[in-house]
């Protein structure tokens, strides 16, 4: 994965999983990664892809979290804080299925923001 990441914020991660299940209406989102230094990190989030912003209690920095639909292989979910988008991560699979690029774009108070790319490879089941 290393190889398929390009990172302006922070270093990119050694490894990592990246999880979208559907769950009745909701899309369940299951992201697992080994950092550069090595510590591994999990986070997992889930809501309706409706592009309605809703409350988010899972972190001290965000508290709404918004999902759109933007196609059958375009995802975008946003973060904001106090109605302030900081965050905003665009998920798009190849014409085949076998990968997905993700963008997140991350926007700082002082008007600028950095973007972290990775392409992640779908993996048989065992």
């Amino acid at each position: 994965m290393p190889e398929t990441c390009v990172y302006e914020q922070g270093a990119a991660p050694r490894a990592g999983t990246y999880r979208i299940e559907a769950d009745g209406e909701l899309l369940r989102f299951t992201i697992d990664w080994i950092a550069a230094d090595g510590a591994a990190h999990h986070a997992t989030f889930a809501g309706r892809p409706d592009g309605v912003s809703v409350p988010f209690a899972g972190s001290d920095a965000v508290d709404a979290i918004a999902i759109t639909a933007v196609s059958p292989r375009d995802l975008r979910s946003s973060a904001s804080w106090r109605g302030q988008e900081l965050m905003v991560a665009q998920r798009q699979l190849d014409a085949s299925g076998n990968a997905m690029r993700v963008t997140q774009v991350v926007r700082f108070a002082d008007g600028t923001s950095a973007a972290n790319v990775a392409v992640y490879r779908r993996h048989a089941p065992s």
